[in-house]
């Protein structure tokens, strides 16, 4: 909301939900109805959903991913993990990469990191050359660029459904520590993660800067709570289940000629017996 800090929202929260047993019971029943609405909206091919997913190193994007999407039809998934750009996306402009990754209609996309990169980690590091933090002007661009440019997927019916999975930087320090104590997690573990950490405040203030830009009524931002993985994962499947319903979606009706002509091959077969 306008106005708000990301201080004004608590991680740990689990209002609503009385504890990780009955999180898990109610995503699995989200689940099943959003594999119901993912197989109207492939039927109909009008619109697409993109998912796209922001958050602090650990924040839990890979698993929400992991664990809301298992059980849709991976026919009609398409997931894309951004990383640091290559030598030919840096020479293109900055939502080119992602332009080209958009989701076809009839599916969901969803989006590990994405365009947003440019104006966070870019901005905290001031990878744009002679563009640091404090160039007010430049960035007000780019949330303007991005404005028009969720505008542009509204308009052309692919709706982007932006999450912010919220972590306390006493959280991540907890799943940092795992990274290293546990075998099976060390591969995850990257010396990037304890530079990262060292700009959180940095990182902060260029997250509200950007909710605060490019928030709107059309294309507003989720802040999730996510100390309780359990929790995002839930809250996670209750928002997309909210704007795949807001779609008001049916499966194609089809015309009298073509039900005369379903009639006369029904009867073909029925004969074929």
């Amino acid at each position: 909301r306008p106005g708000k800090r990301l201080k004004d929202y608590d991680p740990a929260d689990t209002s609503g939900c009385r504890g990780k047993e009955e999180a898990l019971i109610r995503l699995e029943e989200n689940k099943a109805r959003m594999a119901t609405l993912q197989d109207i909206l492939y039927a109909r091919g009008e619109y697409a959903l993109l998912a796209i997913l922001q958050g602090m190193d650990t924040s839990g994007k890979d698993s929400a991913i992991k664990h809301v999407m298992t059980g849709l039809n991976p026919q009609g998934v398409q997931v894309v993990s951004f990383k640091a750009p290559n030598a030919e996306e840096l020479s293109h402009d900055y939502m080119w990469r992602t332009d080209k990754q958009l989701p076809p209609k009839g599916t969901i996309g969803v989006f590990n990191r994405s365009y947003y990169e440019d104006v966070l980690v870019v901005r905290v590091h001031g990878m744009v050359p002679g563009r640091g933090p404090e160039d007010k002007d430049f960035w007000k661009m780019r949330y303007r660029q991005i404005r028009d440019k969720e505008r542009y997927l509204l308009e052309n019916k692919i709706v982007p459904v932006k999450l912010f999975l919220h972590i306390s930087k006493e959280e991540q320090a907890k799943r940092l520590l795992k990274r290293i104590d546990n075998p099976e997690k060390n591969w995850k573990f990257d010396a990037s993660d304890i530079r990262e950490r060292a700009y959180w405040n940095d990182y902060v203030a260029a997250y509200e800067a950007a909710f605060a830009e490019t928030a709107t009524d059309q294309a507003p931002w989720y802040i999730v709570p996510a100390n309780k993985k359990w929790y995002a994962r839930l809250v996670i499947s209750e928002i997309m289940l909210h704007e795949l319903s807001g779609l008001k979606l049916s499966y194609p009706q089809i015309s009298e000629e073509q039900r005369r002509m379903l009639e006369q091959y029904r009867t073909m077969l029925e004969q074929e017996k």
